[in-house]
């Protein structure tokens, strides 16, 4: 409490400094007011979906992040805004959705569609904050070399997404059980590093904004022994539901692309199914890489705990997109589906704010949600809406729906709206998009899927009678959704 109260005063004295200096320069004092107290710790996680015992499950161990859970503010119905990693962190940073980045693939650069794009980052480094990354913030495909440069003023970049960084074998295999320590890997490194510069900013009394990367658990799943070691091979099931849903459009589903292209352990011919051994190993390896980072994780909280920082520090946690683990016989991610779009975020910023929601709620609201928690002004045109009223339990939900989207084919483009109750998907043809006039007639296929009778997907009920007048309605407002992207 000593340490706490001392930099509690310090911290203090440094806004007041600040405040004076900062004023000479003609900066508004309400922007002062803001820059000088809270801090933001933003933790990403690749490909991290939410079977975390903060939500609800009894088979994976996260005990940092279920801590962090217990003081903090849970989100259990979020989603992302497109299930792979460029699109969804393009949305995520900017607060803008794929359809005004025009990030869909993972090749495009955020800034050749949108040179003065505003991100996160940069918002709060133009408002005085040292913004710094390390690991992996933004997919790097999607920015320049310096992981876009404007967006930070101290760049300690630190690890990049390498496979060498990882993979000890000669061939490029999906899973590896290391021997050597945490401290060794490329995320042990993300930790490390991160810690360096909590304590850099705690030395110099710099309110800052540190983007904290994780690459775990993406694959390949290779991590320390002791971490398979909590999941024994026989103690692994796979999901009761593996087949296509019931009348869902054929392209709606995928062959686990990314398994099959790019690791030389699984069969390139979609025909060839994948053994319920080799399967079970995956699972037991996305378990293993969750409990690993998952203990990175807890190290940087905890010197954030021991620099006295932790009550002046907003903490975000999340997992870019869901991913599939055998279900509808899926991996990985790329659809519009519930194992694919839920996505885990926590935010952690004082203790009239704990708890949780099961309101529908984006990654787009990430943005406008930690401008209230670290009171700087919104820019004004931003997709998402704060969670700050679901926070302060002021309010039930914030927004009815969550809306994802995922392209198809050569010339598709599908919407998702998840509700409380149910996920409404249509797909439109004719490399329509939602800054279009909506029509009708660019509609190829849609559904429909009630998750409080059948969370596993296995129908699509868009032609069922008895949820006829649930179609219209949520058909209405996908319609009253598309028209309002229109303008924008």
């Amino acid at each position: 409490m000593k340490n706490i109260f001392k930099n509690s005063l310090l911290l203090i004295a440094f806004s007041l400094v600040f405040t004076s200096c900062k004023n000479q320069a003609g900066v508004k004092k309400e922007t002062i007011k803001a820059t000088a107290h809270k801090n933001v710790l933003f933790i990403a996680v690749d490909d991290l979906k939410p079977i975390l015992g903060a939500y609800g499950s009894k088979v994976v161990k996260t005990p940092n992040i279920d801590k962090l859970a217990t003081n903090g503010f849970v989100m259990k119905n979020n989603h992302c805004q497109q299930a792979v990693c460029g699109p969804s962190r393009a949305s995520i940073l900017s607060g803008k959705r794929p359809d005004y980045t025009k990030i869909w693939d993972l090749k495009t650069k955020i800034r050749s569609k949108n040179p003065d794009i505003l991100t996160i980052p940069q918002y709060y480094k133009e408002h005085g904050y040292e913004s710094a990354p390390v690991g992996k913030i933004f997919d790097f495909r999607s920015v320049d070399k310096q992981h876009d440069s404007i967006s930070w003023n101290y760049n300690y970049l630190g690890i990049k997404h390498k496979m060498k960084e990882y993979v000890t074998s000669t061939e490029h295999v999906s899973y590896e059980v290391l021997q050597n320590p945490d401290s060794t890997t490329a995320d042990g490194k993300v930790a490390s590093r991160s810690i360096k510069l909590l304590r850099k900013f705690a030395k110099e009394k710099k309110p800052f904004f540190l983007g904290t990367g994780f690459h775990k658990p993406h694959l390949p799943f290779v991590v320390p022994q002791k971490y398979w070691d909590m999941y024994p091979i026989e103690t692994i099931s796979l999901p009761e539901y593996r087949k296509d849903p019931e009348g869902a459009p054929r392209y709606a589903t995928q062959p686990s692309w990314e398994l099959r292209g790019g690791y030389a352990d699984f069969p390139k011919d979609y025909s060839v199914p994948i053994s319920e051994e080799k399967q079970k190993k995956l699972i037991q390896g996305y378990y293993a890489s969750v409990s690993f980072v998952d203990a990175q994780i807890g190290l940087v909280i905890d010197e954030l705990d021991r620099l006295g920082l932790r009550e002046n520090t907003v903490i975000v946690l999340w997992g870019d997109h869901g991913w599939h683990l055998g279900d509808h016989n899926m991996y990985c991610k790329h659809t519009n589906y519930e194992q694919s779009t839920r996505s885990p975020l926590i935010i952690s910023a004082g203790k009239n704010r704990i708890g949780e929601s099961n309101s529908p709620t984006e990654f787009v609201d990430i943005f406008p949600t930690l401008l209230d928690l670290t009171g700087l002004k919104n820019p004004g045109n931003l997709d998402g809406v704060s969670l700050v009223p679901l926070m302060e339990s002021k309010v039930d939900h914030v927004k009815d729906f969550a809306v994802s989207q995922f392209p198809r084919e050569s010339d598709k483009m599908g919407y998702t709206f998840r509700n409380d109750t149910y996920r409404y998907t249509v797909w439109m043809k004719d490399n329509w998009r939602s800054d279009k006039p909506y029509k009708e007639s660019l509609l190829d296929a849609d559904e429909l899927y009630d998750y409080d009778k059948d969370p596993q997907e296995t129908k699509n009920l868009v032609n069922e009678v008895a949820y006829k007048s649930i179609k219209a309605d949520l058909k209405a407002k996908a319609i009253a959704y598309f028209k309002s992207q229109e303008t924008k």
